[in-house]
């Protein structure tokens, strides 16, 4: 017998795959996106008794495209032949990968006449059968139909039977470690299978788990970001949660107090009452007024004034608290200085009211007399702030 072999290590006139020879080919479209398709298997389509009894009723009229090859195979020359998965292509293919074995690919020509002995000699040969079964997955199909035929356009067989020893490479494309044309016994083909696998199947196992760890690593490398991700936006939400139940405690407090404060404006105001507060002279506000070399003005005319100018062109919001738990608030421009807000205070003349000086909570800081001349701005009050009235 003669057989034809191309793609082996010996022809140092192909191309070169990773210091070994191989020939790549590029998969056709319509074997590269088969692998949606399901898949089976060989002991999953025994013939029942009945089917036994009457050979006739052996298989079905229609037959899948998948089992097409093992169907006629099984006809012609019986059950003793390598496990030939029936499925696709790529479904071979990836479970070649999967199990780190390279793939053993037959191509079935009926009507030529090298295929009965080889099928009957070499293929139903208990060598060759479990050597691929224990080294290979082996996938086949007929030379003039399907996949067979797309296979058989690719590769381009010269004569056959045609078989390949196929691996998996980058994108839609496969790596021929080995090709086999025309009749071959047993024994020649385990050698050359034999050879192939020492030489050029450890680089291809090696590739594949490379591929595979590159791949988990990549997976765990998404799961990664996923969780510092989904981790991220619960902290925002959390901190957005934080903000919001601030502010609206924030509002509540000062619609409070804004109604205190109207129910007290609403109170009619005794005449003596009214009296002392336009003769009450605040000693702080005096000594204040007389350091800064400012002329001092009534308490009834300052608080007058800053009422008028409550809502015009005020941009900062100042909640005062009093030692007595007592509330004020009042706008100002963010250009005011701290001594407007003394002053504001001075006008309300306040009984009690008269050395003190401002404090902020948080963070704690002192407004006294050295920073009389600082705006609201730059001292942090602006737009929004609550001070504390400390007595001295």
């Amino acid at each position: 017998m003669s057989v034809t072999i191309r793609g082996s290590a010996k022809a140092r006139d192909q191309p070169s795959c990773n210091g070994f020879f191989c020939r790549m080919v590029c998969l056709p479209k319509c074997i590269f996106g088969g692998f949606s398709r399901v898949m089976g298997r060989r002991n999953q389509y025994q013939p029942s008794e009945l089917q036994l009894q009457h050979p006739q009723l052996l298989h079905p009229p229609v037959v899948p495209e998948d089992w097409a090859f093992l169907v006629s195979f099984e006809q012609q020359y019986g059950t003793t032949h390598p496990f030939f998965y029936a499925c696709s292509f790529m479904q071979a293919l990836k479970i070649a990968e999967d199990e780190h074995k390279l793939m053993f690919m037959y191509l079935h020509s009926p009507e030529h006449p090298f295929t009965p002995s080889f099928c009957s000699r070499t293929l139903s040969s208990e060598l060759v059968v479990q050597f691929l079964d224990a080294n290979f997955v082996c996938w086949g199909a007929i030379a003039d139909r399907g996949e067979g035929l797309q296979m058989a356009a690719t590769l381009q067989p010269a004569s056959f039977p045609f078989c390949a020893v196929i691996a998996p490479a980058a994108g839609n494309n496969i790596a021929v470690l080995q090709q086999m044309e025309g009749p071959i016994d047993p024994a020649e083909l385990v050698e050359i299978l034999q050879r192939t696998m020492e030489e050029q199947g450890s680089a291809f196992g090696t590739t594949v788990r490379g591929r595979e760890e590159e791949h988990m690593r990549a997976r765990i490398k998404e799961e990664e970001r996923i969780k510092a991700r989904a981790k991220e936006q619960e902290k925002l939400r959390a901190d957005r949660q934080l903000r919001e139940e601030q502010d609206a405690a924030y509002f509540v407090a000062l619609q409070r107090d804004q109604e205190k404060e109207n129910l007290r404006n609403a109170r009619a105001q005794k005449p003596i009452e009214a009296s002392n507060q336009t003769n009450y002279q605040n000693p702080g506000q005096m000594h204040r007024e007389k350091q800064l070399g400012k002329p001092r003005q009534s308490s009834s005319v300052g608080e007058a004034q800053y009422k008028e100018t409550t809502t015009h062109g005020k941009d900062t919001q100042i909640l005062i608290r009093f030692p007595g738990g007592e509330r004020r608030e009042h706008n100002f421009s963010c250009t005011d200085k701290i001594l407007s807000i003394y002053r504001y205070i001075d006008s309300l003349g306040l009984p009690g009211i008269a050395n003190y000086r401002l404090i902020s909570s948080f963070p704690r800081r002192v407004y006294s007399f050295d920073q009389m001349g600082m705006t609201l701005k730059d001292a942090g009050l602006h737009p929004r702030a609550s001070l504390f009235v400390e007595l001295l």
